[in-house]
């Protein structure tokens, strides 16, 4: 049944909720859930308040894991980066807020030019890092960066693609004496960032500069980069615990450190991130913004993910959201079996771009296509500092109202065609509101992990997945050697895969062989055929 104007805007009164704290408005009038959906899932929540109370507290989360001691079970304590207060013990406490400290005065020790590269004042940073350890830093930095008038230009390694680095360092000719490198992984042994190290390294040394003169560490405790950095008398080492995974370390000095040398106010993100921690407890729908998200992921996706989440922000600032979100909800939520064990299949597929440039994309589909999908808007009401000239000669129209416009358009013809849409609107898009925005989505996930059953806090496939890739690594050194033991023959790669004891593994040895011959640095060369099994290769 189509809804009138009168009920809709009835509907938009009951379920727009202002959170003047946080300077946050959530719209839910246009998720069609009803009032028994809403007061049957009271009790769900119940639970799920109590369990992340629990977490807060403590309690361990991940029992396929070991602390930093050794202990089985590891905390999930993200909460405590930006209320140290919290922390369950004296020890963390006091290493949450010396961690902070030292942050501080390192980057003013660069801004003051006590610091300084073999060039000079340290005006560059190359970020190092992968997942949590880049995403986070990338959003903060293009959604509160001002290009011009920034302490530091940022640049980043954030893959192991070798032409991405060439475009990099490009852009860092001539700079590398005053850029300072900031090398983030908690386990040390994180191969992509591993190697952007080593390529970073290798850059400073064509220059005549030496890297361990430029570079910074954010580590764990006894890593092997903490060992790298310590033995090669790094400017600066940082610690990352235990407690914090790389999707929720924004707040600790993996992401503090890029975004204060950056010039970012980080107090300001810390107490967004502090005061949206505090109204997220409560332990009422009502009065809880996050709640109300994880309730809305749930009715959406039937528990199920059933769903896709569409992240449309209507700010030029926010265009990476949808990428940090995408590791923070799919990571956390991804998930084979649920807490008992159970093979469950949950997760909620992410994507998003940034309006009005999604209207030019793929909004047509959205509006016509597969309905297999739900939408966040995000709204920042201030449109630019100062004034804006009039577009539309006489009329007080701005560029800021059109996209407002485009904006409300959208989420119309959207849900005019039964297209369900939650609306986030905040006043304007400071540090404080990127903490908030963090913080927000942080908690959401959470209690929907909870409501589900799952445990949002570790990453069995990610770990699959590394060792799927070593395995690669370790097949290519066999492939090599056989061919250059076998030199001035050639072989398909089925011949290949036999001579290595491994005919289930041909499929692989042509792909890894293929890479191989693309790249004369190898050794290995493409012979003869056109079909995959008639190919040959030879060193």
């Amino acid at each position: 049944m189509k809804i009138t104007n009168a009920q809709l805007w009835e509907r938009f009164q009951r379920f727009y909720t202002e959170f003047p704290a946080i300077d946050l408005a959530v719209d839910l009038s246009r998720m069609n859930f009803s009032d028994a959906y809403w007061d049957a899932m009271r009790e769900p929540l119940g639970r799920a308040f109590r369990d992340m109370e629990k977490l807060e507290a403590g309690a361990r989360a991940n029992p396929d894991e070991r602390d930093d001691n050794g202990e089985a079970g590891r905390m999930v304590g993200h909460y405590w980066l930006r209320s140290p207060k919290l922390a369950p013990t004296k020890q963390i406490q006091k290493e949450i807020r010396s961690t902070l400290a030292a942050v501080r005065r390192f980057v003013a020790d660069v801004h003051d030019g006590k610091l300084k590269g073999a060039k000079g004042t340290f005006k560059n940073l190359l970020v190092i890092g992968i997942g949590g350890s880049a995403l986070g830093p990338q959003f903060v930095s293009k959604a509160l960066g001002h290009p011009g008038s920034d302490k530091m230009k940022v640049h980043f390694f954030d893959n192991t693609d070798p032409d991405g680095m060439d475009a990099v360092l490009a852009e860092l000719r001539g700079k590398l004496g005053r850029t300072l490198s900031v090398v983030i992984s908690k386990s040390g042994g994180t191969k992509e960032t591993r190697n952007g190290m080593l390529e970073a390294k290798a850059a400073y040394e064509r220059a005549g500069l030496t890297f361990e003169k430029h570079a910074v560490a954010v580590t764990g405790a006894g890593s092997n980069l903490d060992k790298v950095a310590r033995s090669g008398k790094w400017l600066k080492r940082f610690p990352m615990w235990d407690w914090v995974g790389g999707r929720t370390s924004e707040m600790s000095a993996v992401g503090l450190l890029p975004a204060a040398l950056q010039g970012v106010d980080i107090d300001g993100m810390l107490q967004g991130a502090a005061k949206c921690d505090e109204v997220t407890r409560a332990a009422s729908l009502e009065d809880n913004p996050a709640a109300q998200l994880a309730l809305m992921w749930h009715y959406a996706g039937d528990g199920r993910g059933s769903k896709d989440m569409v992240i449309l922000p209507y700010k030029d600032r926010l265009e990476l959201f949808s990428k940090y979100l995408q590791q923070l909800i799919m990571e956390s939520l991804g998930k084979e079996r649920d807490l008992n064990g159970r093979v469950v299949n949950q997760g909620i597929a992410v994507y998003g771009n940034k309006g009005s440039t999604d209207q030019h994309a793929y909004v047509q589909q959205l509006r016509e296509g597969v309905p297999n999908f739900f939408a966040t808007f995000i709204e920042v009401l201030k449109d630019r500092k100062g004034n804006s000239i009039d577009v539309e000669s006489g009329q007080g129209v701005t560029s800021g109202d059109y996209l407002n416009g485009f904006y409300q358009g959208t989420r119309r013809a959207l849900y005019e065609n039964s297209r369900e849409s939650i609306t986030l609107t905040v006043t304007e898009l400071t540090p404080g509101a990127v903490g908030m925005l963090i913080a927000l989505y942080e908690r959401a996930v959470g209690l929907y992990a909870f409501l589900v059953r799952i445990n949002a806090y570790h990453q069995p496939g990610v770990e699959a997945g590394k060792k799927a890739a070593g395995d690669v690594i370790e097949l290519q050194g066999q492939i090599q050697a056989f061919l250059t033991e076998s030199a001035g023959r050639s072989f398909t790669a089925g011949q290949i895969a036999e001579g290595l004891n491994r005919a289930d593994d041909a499929e692989s040895v042509f792909k890894i062989c293929l890479h191989l011959a693309a790249n004369g640095s190898s050794g290995i060369a493409r012979k003869s055929g056109m079909a995959a099994a008639s190919v040959k290769f030879s060193a």
